[in-house]
């Protein structure tokens, strides 16, 4: 189900959308995936992703997430991109907000996702949005260097583990 917020337009994306995502990705300096997941992403969780495209049709940010099968209640929020050319207009709290209501809608009653130490954007948007919902938020540690590759070890931050909900 699709929804127009300002600017854009928030919508699940659709196969030919993968390349672009996996673009955005590339460019926010998020850690890159192979293209073939974020077409696969595309198709297979197109129901739990979400796409922000301007009035051209171009897209210009994306959340990618899951439902955990051990964990049914909880959806896991994998990425968020934002085109540079989109950011300081709140996008990303937009399309985390536009998420966060349609998981609610589905019963899930936790969000979680995972950012390393030093990403205090990432940080202050969870913050806000668990503050906005009145939710409980909590963070842990989750992987430390040690769970990468020996490559990427030296590379490659811990990242810990917010948790948020129950979700209203």
């Amino acid at each position: 189900m699709a929804a127009e917020t300002g600017d854009v337009l928030l919508e699940p994306p659709s196969l030919d959308d993968g390349r672009r995502l996996w673009q955005l990705a590339r460019d926010s300096g998020l850690d890159v995936n192979s293209p073939y997941a974020y077409v696969l992403w595309c198709r297979d969780f197109a129901a739990t992703s979400l796409v922000a495209r301007d009035s051209a049709g171009t897209v210009r940010g994306f959340v990618t997430g899951y439902v955990r099968p051990e964990a049914p209640d909880t959806y896991f929020l994998w990425q968020v991109a934002v085109d540079s050319a989109f950011r300081g207009r709140r996008l990303a709290r937009r399309m985390l907000d536009r998420v966060g209501a349609r998981i609610a809608e589905r019963g899930i009653r936790y969000l979680e996702a995972t950012v390393t130490p030093d990403n205090t954007a990432s940080r202050a948007l969870f913050t806000s949005f668990a503050r906005a919902r009145s939710a409980d938020l909590s963070w842990s540690p989750l992987f430390d260097r040690g769970h990468f590759p020996a490559e990427n070890s030296e590379q490659h931050e811990r990242e810990d583990l917010v948790r948020i909900g129950p979700l209203s």
